[in-house]
């Protein structure tokens, strides 16, 4: 597999944050890491947010790569391939202790 190239940090909190983005269908609040100096995402679920227990709980590192069906082979896919913007389409795996987002840029 190439490189995963390091993109975001996210943490789940119950906080209300500023400029939150609601994704209607995961039933999540999240912030924008760009906009973030350390590049950290923060998660707020709601209630009934169907995403995985281990999404909603556990920080997860989120990495950049080239090829996203490549870089799930043989791997523990928490939340299979979805259209996260226009422009990326993201995965979750567990890896170990890990639980890591995987993006691709379209």
């Amino acid at each position: 597999m190439a490189a995963a190239k390091f993109h975001h940090f996210g943490v789940p909190t119950n906080e209300k944050q500023q400029n939150e983005t609601y994704i209607e269908g995961a039933g999540v609040n999240i912030t924008d890491p760009t906009s973030h100096p350390y590049g950290v995402e923060f998660l707020r679920f709601d209630s009934d947010s169907p995403m995985p227990d281990i999404v909603k709980t556990k920080c997860h590192a989120a990495f950049i790569v080239e090829d996203l069906e490549a870089a799930l082979k043989g791997q523990n896919v928490v939340i299979e391939p979805f259209d996260a913007t226009e422009t990326l389409t993201c995965a979750f795996i567990a890896d170990g202790g890990a639980l890591i987002e995987l993006m691709q840029e379209k």
